[in-house]
């Protein structure tokens, strides 16, 4: 699975987190952390998933576009 991802976090986090999240990046919308790239596959967002697991953050949405 390729393609772009948008994962919505109910907190606002700060930068220095994006180190973390495999490429991702940070934006901010209301009072939510927006991580937004490219996956490279399955594994990458389960990765990233488990990021948001281990640092017990509230998983609000994952919305994934396939390329083309």
């Amino acid at each position: 699975m390729k393609g772009f991802a948008e994962i919505i976090i109910q907190q606002q986090l700060d930068l220095q987190w994006e180190d973390r999240f495999e490429g991702m990046t940070i934006c901010y919308r209301d009072n939510h952390t927006i991580l937004q790239g490219t996956l490279k596959d399955q594994a990458h967002l389960h990765g990233i998933l488990n990021v948001i697991r281990d640092l017990n953050l509230k998983l609000i949405s994952v919305n994934l576009r396939e390329p083309g």
